[in-house]
């Protein structure tokens, strides 16, 4: 896959192992374990490690703990995250990511917005959504304008003195998916989580009602790549 070519070039060297900073259901770990990457997936939540573990070849290693909790007890190829960074507290962010990676080692984030690419299926999905949220848009952490060309964490990363060769890129993806599929992959977004449970379940439904079977969906994913400094 693109991504994984994306890491290995911008590494310079063999990506042997990595550790991955909330796992969630495992999509991302498999990526890189299907290529030989020794995995180390982390994530605080039992229940999503433990649907990890059923789709995951043998090479991954399961931690059960918030990135925060981590102890830095060996040093990665590779820590990356997954639509995940955003989950986790700023403060020694950068700092925390360095003393898991080796010198030269390299830090990977990727994600984006899943989007309708109908506009008249866009507008009715975000009627249903109305009383419940006003957008389902994820704010960046740390306010970059959605205008700025370096987008976060790029923009963190290129002020942080522990990493250097920052790097942005788009890999262009246009899906299909069933009107569940599109609504199981809200169920991950944390707008939608932040919900009380019972007013989620009824927005669910209501976006259920107005999807056609199957939607066409833009999901451009934002890579940001940089390697640690050699002398931190």
């Amino acid at each position: 896959m693109e991504l994984f070519d994306m890491v290995v070039s911008h590494a310079g060297r063999p990506v042997r192992t990595a550790l991955e900073i909330g796992a969630g259901t495992g999509k991302a770990t498999r990526l890189f374990a299907q290529r030989g990457v020794v995995v180390t997936a982390t994530d605080p939540d039992r229940a999503m490690l433990a649907e990890l573990c059923k789709h995951v070849p043998t090479n991954v290693r399961t931690v059960r703990a918030a990135f925060e909790d981590l102890r830095p007890v060996e040093r990665y190829d590779l820590v990356y995250a997954a639509a995940a960074l955003h989950w986790t507290k700023p403060e020694g962010r950068w700092s925390r990511v360095a003393a898991l990676l080796a010198p030269g080692g390299v830090f990977a984030s990727c994600g984006g917005p899943f989007r309708l690419a109908d506009p008249t299926v866009e507008e009715a999905v975000r009627a249903a959504r109305a009383p419940f949220l006003e957008s389902d848009e994820i704010p960046s952490p740390d306010g970059t304008p959605p205008d700025r060309a370096m987008r976060w964490p790029g923009t963190e990363l290129q002020q942080s003195e522990w990493f250097t060769s920052v790097r942005q890129s788009v890999i262009e993806r246009c899906v299909t998916m069933s009107a569940r599929d599109y609504v199981g992959h809200l169920s991950t977004v944390s707008s939608y989580l932040a919900l009380p449970a019972a007013e989620r379940e009824q927005l669910f439904s209501r976006i259920m009602q107005v999807l056609p079977s199957r939607v066409d969906m833009t999901a451009d994913i934002t890579v940001h790549l940089a390697r640690r400094q050699h002398q931190n």
